[in-house]
């Protein structure tokens, strides 16, 4: 299967037991690289594993990783870019589904550049329930603190600049919809 820019795909979140945890419709894509893809949407449904849904508020770009062990979205709001961060295994698409396993650890950065690290008992429960395996632990870990010096360094995508690119990009795309 030929991806190309403009394409759509829907999102599954899956927990290391297998089991899917979230689901989200329509995603565009708005780049394709060797080790990451952008893709965009706006205003999407989410749903839960346990039956809640809700739609997103806004636009977000995302950036999921090959060979990275996370993802990042950035939340296009009225007061600035806000930042999630999951940490996460590399993503695979099948059946025009991006799918990755999310590993609880989440990283928050706010519009003024301030950051918190999210749900470490959320990390601690699954990682005893789920027997996560030592190599991921470590993975974990390492991947949390390269995302965290990305995020001070304000390297891509933590750049206004990155964000405003795709944002085009993705203006673009809807518009021709």
């Amino acid at each position: 299967m030929k991806l190309k820019v403009g394409d759509t795909l829907v999102i599954h979140c899956y927990k290391h037991n297998g089991v899917i945890y979230e689901s989200s419709r329509v995603a565009y894509i708005l780049d394709i690289k060797d080790d990451y893809i952008v893709l965009g949407d706006e205003n999407v449904l989410i749903t839960k594993q346990d039956g809640r849904a809700w739609y997103t508020k806004g636009s977000a770009i995302m950036f999921f990783y090959k060979r990275r062990w996370f993802n990042i979205i950035a939340q296009l709001k009225d007061n600035g870019i806000f930042y999630y961060c999951n940490i996460a295994s590399p993503y695979i698409i099948d059946n025009h589904i991006l799918k990755y396993i999310d590993y609880d650890l989440d990283l928050r950065v706010f519009n003024d550049g301030a950051f918190k690290i999210l749900d470490r008992n959320e990390y601690n429960y699954h990682k005893r329930i789920m027997n996560y395996p030592k190599d991921i632990n470590y993975i974990i870990k390492e991947e949390l603190s390269s995302l965290i010096e990305m995020k001070k360094a304000s390297v891509f995508p933590f750049n206004k600049e990155s964000i405003e690119y795709y944002c085009d990009i993705f203006k673009k795309i809807k518009d021709k919809r």
